[in-house]
């Protein structure tokens, strides 16, 4: 790592220790301890799934594997304990010297049990993560196993991203902007979905494991099944929708494109470039002060203007959604937060302290419904699909002429289009991670 960015990690870190001993003094306790995870081994298996480090853990240190502890005390060096077993299974790479190893009192230990022997026993202690068995057995009470009003106050402080989060989240984008790339020139040249995954999978050189999330990659029709993770082997598809991240030092990119070919349908190519300049348009209304469900809401209506310019809807966009009929072509949110998970916490957190801002009753799925603030990071990522079940109510209901389904139905074999970048809120507006890589 560089100078700068050693600074910038430094910096971080002590930005961690102030607004947790904040916390503490908050909620009462004199000391915290954070695992960074447990194996999960599916049922009547031996195999474990892929380790997710808690996030608690990771926004102080991005040291990947299981059982290792953090214990933060107020005006003290941090405490990290590395659990690195002898074991001839799997390889135990030697720590070596990171960037972030002077920043703490660092330990070394074999087992578990011997990482909690280096951590508080005694007053009043707090634990987070998925050991809280562990934590009892080394005096942790009950109580304070992941105790509620502490974990808010750490999930509300993630949503503020510090410069060091900002230019990891760069580079994840950049690593993800590569696959894209890859994506869409496998995707000219006529390849499958699989084909596209491994494409991508090549360019940001790494493993599925090591994705943030599976690829969503889907042909045709497939784009509108929002999670669509199957990898068809047929090729020479007229539409592709990938959404696809990357990591770096634990933090995540998601980013979605949708790309049409030259045989697609005229009117499903105006309404993927229609999507991409909305989506822009989004973009540029992010500023400080502005609930996040209004501009939800202004995607709404920009989404039904676009529908009604095309003639698939045969009413304004303010009317669409104030009858409701925009839902069907976008039913999910906006975005959420992106940080070291990519649905980040707290998006829908009420205060420091806990307690829920609810989404509007039209949008149940809207995961943010916060204020934006400087220093958030999220996702802005409008969608416009075809899905049957969603616009079969509608085909004999009150509001049926609101809908031209003889186009609906030409054009449901093309699937849907969804556009997302991440953007960073500033002082007067936003900075785009994504477009300037891809």
């Amino acid at each position: 790592m560089s100078p700068q960015g050693r600074s910038l990690y430094a910096e971080h870190l002590t930005a961690r220790q102030k607004t947790t001993e904040a916390a503490l003094a908050a909620c009462g306790f004199d000391a915290l301890v954070l695992s960074s995870g447990a194996p999960f081994t599916y049922f009547a298996d031996d195999q474990d799934a892929p380790l997710h480090e808690n996030g608690h853990f990771a926004h102080w240190v991005p040291l990947r594997g299981p059982h290792h502890l953090i214990v933060v005390r107020p005006g003290t060096k941090p405490r990290l304990v590395r659990v690195a077993p002898e074991d001839y299974w799997y390889e135990q790479a030697p720590l070596g010297s990171p960037f972030w190893a002077d920043d703490f009192d660092l330990h070394e230990v074999g087992t578990p049990e011997e990482a909690w022997k280096l951590a508080p026993s005694h007053g009043r202690v707090a634990y987070i993560g998925d050991e809280p068995e562990r934590a009892q057995a080394a005096g942790v009470t009950a109580a304070s196993c992941n105790p509620e009003t502490l974990v808010a106050r750490l999930n509300w402080e993630r949503a503020y991203k510090s410069e060091y989060e900002v230019a990891c989240l760069e580079e994840a984008e950049t690593r993800a902007a590569w696959g894209h790339r890859a994506a869409l020139a496998a995707f000219d040249q006529g390849a499958s979905e699989l084909e596209v995954h491994h494409a991508y999978l090549a360019a940001v050189r790494c493993t599925e494991a090591e994705l943030p999330y599976p690829t969503i990659i889907g042909h045709d029709e497939k784009g509108a099944i929002l999670h669509y993770t199957g990898k068809r082997t047929q090729r020479d598809g007229r539409v592709l929708l990938i959404d696809a991240g990357a990591r770096h030092l634990g933090y995540c990119s998601d980013i979605t494109r949708t790309w049409t070919r030259k045989d697609c349908d005229a009117r499903f190519r105006h309404l993927v470039k229609g999507m991409d300049k909305l989506q822009l348009e989004l973009c540029a209304k992010v500023v400080p002060g502005l609930p996040y469900p209004d501009l939800h809401a202004a995607a709404h209506v920009l989404i039904g203007d676009l529908l009604h310019e095309l003639g698939i809807l045969r009413v304004t966009g303010e009317e669409a959604f104030d009858q409701g009929v925009t839902s069907p072509f976008f039913p999910h949110g906006l975005g959420h937060f992106l940080g070291i998970q990519v649905h980040d916490v707290g998006g829908r957190q009420k205060e420091p302290a806990g307690g829920v801002a609810p989404p509007p009753a039209k949008s149940p799925f809207l995961r943010t419904t916060r204020k934006i603030e400087e220093h958030q990071v999220f996702t802005i990522e409008p969608g416009c699909y075809f899905i049957e079940m969603l616009l079969r109510p509608h085909r004999n209901g009150p509001k049926a002429e609101c809908f031209d389904w003889k186009q609906i139905d030409e054009l449901t074999e093309f699937g849907g289009i969804r556009i997302e970048d991440n953007v960073l809120v500033t002082a007067s507006g936003h900075r785009n991670l994504t477009r300037p890589h891809i």
